[in-house]
């Protein structure tokens, strides 16, 4: 059975097991060299050095470190050798520790005992030994067996301590991957709002539209097609923007916000007829692609809301740097809304893009885009006084003021 401090467990005991079996063959040595300085002449001298030789190479070996049946050789060879020669008893100490190393405390306190007592009877066969010293073996003994088992107790807390920061940050990440997940979802959801969801709803307009003109105005009819024809190309090229990185097509085309808003109204125009406007307040200062992205599909949306719902004669799109801030407006001279007490922009706030005032995706949408950039969103309307839908994002790096 290994103690739970083993090589296997703590990695850094590798290096104190080889200084304590230099220790203990130093000692081994020392002592021996002793006794043959006295006792060269002894009978016993030919066991003592054969004893001390073979202590030698099976303490060397590590294998009493590692087996309990060598550990019990050593400890026997020595013990008979210390009963022999008691200038030996020194050894103990390497011995200890190898004790403690190798036994769990149940079983090595009472090794440690006895190889204690054995040292005290040595320490008192000793020529002209002083009584008194006798005490120091037991306390030399316990000092070292209640620090051990002290730092025992220490390191399995401070693994334990390990262990569980480790599972803590697993589990932190494995909930950090979930909310990601989740927000990834929730942004898709707002994307295919914004683009395709949109494209399909004005293709079902503009279809239903040729089909109660197709017997009447066949050329009207025409016109619808080619421009419900001209929504699904432009919803496939964002469905394979989709595949490769979700950004929008017309800011991806454009290359700048400034120049995909202009061709967003100008298509827009000649889409639905209703002549919408672009106006540029300010000069145009470098803006994350995320806020560019955000500020592009509101407007999108905006104007969905405008063509399907508002009744609007003329809108408009005004994009203006203000310092700090981005600021996207998108204005209608529509029918108008009553908000509600929340506000739109708030919670519990009605999306003027659903008749009679239900709740829909499209404010929502608008407000968990800028919300994930730190950014407002503000309606104005009143019925029969048209609505205004303003957009508002912090800028990295406000322009210097001169």
């Amino acid at each position: 059975m290994r103690h739970p401090l083993s090589r296997a467990a703590d990695p850094d005991a590798g290096w104190l097991s080889a200084v304590m079996r230099l220790v203990f063959v130093l000692l081994l040595g020392t002592s021996l060299t002793r006794y043959l300085t006295h006792h060269l002449a002894s009978p016993l001298t030919p066991w003592v050095i054969a004893l001390s030789l073979a202590l030698a190479a099976g303490h060397l070996s590590g294998l009493s470190e590692s087996r309990p049946a060598w550990l019990a050789a050593v400890l026997g060879a020595w013990a008979v050798l210390v009963l022999m020669a008691p200038s030996f008893a020194w050894c103990a100490v390497p011995l200890v520790y190898t004790v403690l190393r190798a036994f769990p405390p149940r079983a090595a306190i009472p090794l440690v005992t006895v190889l204690t007592a054995l040292v005290m009877v040595a320490q008192a066969r000793l020529p002209g030994a002083d009584p008194t010293l006798v005490l120091l073996p037991p306390a030399v003994a316990a000092l070292a067996t209640a620090v051990f088992l002290y730092m025992q107790r220490q390191g399995a807390r401070q693994r334990k301590l390990i262990v569980d920061l480790i599972r803590a940050r697993r589990e932190l990440a494995a909930v950090e991957r979930r909310q990601g997940a989740l927000s990834e979802r929730e942004r898709l959801s707002v994307e295919i709002h914004d683009t395709l969801a949109q494209g399909l709803s004005s293709q079902q307009m503009l279809l239903q539209a040729a089909e109660l003109a197709w017997e009447q105005d066949a050329a009207a009819a025409r016109g619808h097609v080619r421009t419900a024809a001209a929504i699904t190309a432009r919803n496939l090229a964002e469905a394979r923007r989709f595949v490769h990185d979700l950004a929008p097509a017309d800011l991806a085309e454009q290359g700048t916000l400034e120049a995909a808003l202009a061709a967003l109204a100008e298509r827009e125009a000649a889409e639905s007829g209703l002549p919408v406007r672009f106006q540029l307040d300010g000069s145009p200062v470098p803006m994350p692609a995320a806020a560019q992205s955000a500020l592009l599909r509101i407007a999108q949306g905006a104007l969905a809301n405008i063509r399907e719902h508002a009744r609007a004669h003329r809108a408009s799109i005004t994009l203006s740097y203000l310092g700090d801030q981005a600021v996207l407006d998108v204005a209608d001279d529509g029918r108008g809304f009553t908000p509600s007490p929340g506000g739109p922009g708030g919670p519990g706030g009605r999306d003027p893009a659903v008749p009679g005032g239900g709740r829909g995706h499209g404010l929502p949408a608008m407000r968990a885009r800028l919300r994930q950039l730190g950014g407002t969103l503000t309606v104005e309307s009143a019925p029969g006084e048209g609505t205004v839908v303003s957009a508002a994002v912090p800028l990295e790096s406000p322009p210097e003021v001169r």
